[in-house]
């Protein structure tokens, strides 16, 4: 090739640059509005989890709106009813709506495993508020959510053992009774329970019981009987309401803790009087405790809700990271991914978000103890 030839190359290789320069940003300022779509349970069963979450997206987006930006974003809604069969047949639509360029959620982690498939092949980045499950990011999954999936809150590998110990707080000889609704996220955490449930005391007993299952009666025989003074149980609120009330009428008198798929601002009037005591955590710190009263103030004016749920926080923080890159400019579905992939982030908190490879959040985050008092469920601190 002689030199000519070269010049010429090099001329067009950077009138071709320049015009993609050009097109990106003509692209870029003709958009005027993006989509975020909040993916989790509206209804069904566990429709308090998706419910107590979503106004923190709101919220978000709403401030965010009203600086009167360039680009503003809508939010959408996709209920998966925290069931993975319903995730896996919604998620092809969310996934072929170009509109969508990044998904809040999922809330529940079969959720998350059933739309990683669509999503992944798509390139639409998820940020979760509350799938736990290690193996979402365990890269030696095979159905892991790598490269979209990332979550702003700590997983089970820590929340499991806060469990163990809110579960064994101020117990002589814990002798655990751990017990499962075989879900994704149920199953999970109560492997990771098991380590530190044997380093704090004696398992006596475990079990399985199907998500659904309308009697516990023979399950709570076997609690009792084991001998138990601590039960574990990992699944979500509504099973978990009725464990609750089929052990205290078996006479259990022990402890009760359960993991964050049970802390739903419904819980306590779902177990009644059984329920009062109940030891809950969850990776997240209330809301209402890391804002102004200001700032409170505007999310019920926006909202309507008094007292935000569990996860507000963290879904706040989730819709944030995508508004974060938005600001940059990334207003596409290859943009946020870049962007979310390789950011640092501000949480509610004070503190830094950033992923590592797999999506978890690097440093973990807090996990949480809850206690269950009358008609409502009260943050204790730090477990």
């Amino acid at each position: 090739m002689n030199k000519n030839s070269k010049r010429v190359l090099a001329v067009v290789a950077a009138s071709a640059l320049a015009l993609g320069t050009v097109v990106t940003s003509q692209a870029n300022a003709a958009v005027k509005e993006v989509t975020l779509m909040f993916q989790g349970p509206l209804t069904g069963g566990d429709a308090q989890l998706g419910q107590d979450q979503i106004p923190g997206a709101i919220f978000a987006i709403a401030e965010y709106n009203a600086t009167n930006p360039k680009v503003k974003i809508k939010l959408e809604k996709a209920d998966s009813q925290c069931d993975g069969t319903v995730a896996a047949n919604i998620a092809p639509g969310v996934a072929a709506n170009k509109k969508v360029i990044g998904v809040i959620g999922t809330s529940c982690s079969g959720e998350a495993r059933n739309s990683f498939p669509s999503y992944i092949a798509a390139g639409l980045t998820m940020v979760s508020p509350s799938a736990t499950a290690v193996g979402l990011t365990d890269p030696k999954a095979p159905d892991r959510g790598y490269p979209i999936f990332h979550r702003v809150l700590a997983n089970d590998k820590f929340q499991a053992p806060a469990l163990v110990k809110v579960g064994a707080k101020g117990v002589t000889s814990p002798k655990f009774y751990i017990v499962d609704d075989l879900t994704t996220y149920g199953a999970g955490l109560a492997l990771y329970a098991m380590p530190a449930a044997k380093k704090a005391g004696t398992i006596v007993g475990t079990d399985s019981v199907t998500k659904g299952t309308a009697d516990y009666s023979s399950v709570s025989t076997k609690v009792k009987a084991s001998g138990a003074n601590v039960v574990l149980y990992a699944g979500y609120t509504q099973d978990g309401a009725k464990f609750v009330k089929s052990l205290r009428d078996s006479g259990y008198t022990g402890v009760i803790a359960a993991g964050d798929g049970v802390n739903t601002s419904d819980l306590p009037g779902l177990t009644g009087k059984a329920g009062e005591g109940l030891r809950l955590v969850a990776p997240d710190v209330p809301f209402d405790l890391l804002v102004t009263k200001e700032k409170l103030a505007s999310f019920t004016k926006i909202t309507g809700v008094k007292v935000p749920g569990l996860y507000v926080t963290s879904t706040y923080d989730a819709a944030n990271v995508y508004i974060a890159c938005i600001k940059q400019g990334k207003l596409t579905r290859a943009g946020i991914q870049s962007c979310v992939a390789q950011g640092t982030f501000n949480g509610v908190s004070g503190g830094k978000i950033k992923f590592d490879r797999y999506g978890d959040i690097i440093g973990g985050a807090p996990v949480g103890e809850f206690v269950v008092n009358g008609d409502k469920i009260d943050y204790v601190g730090i477990a």
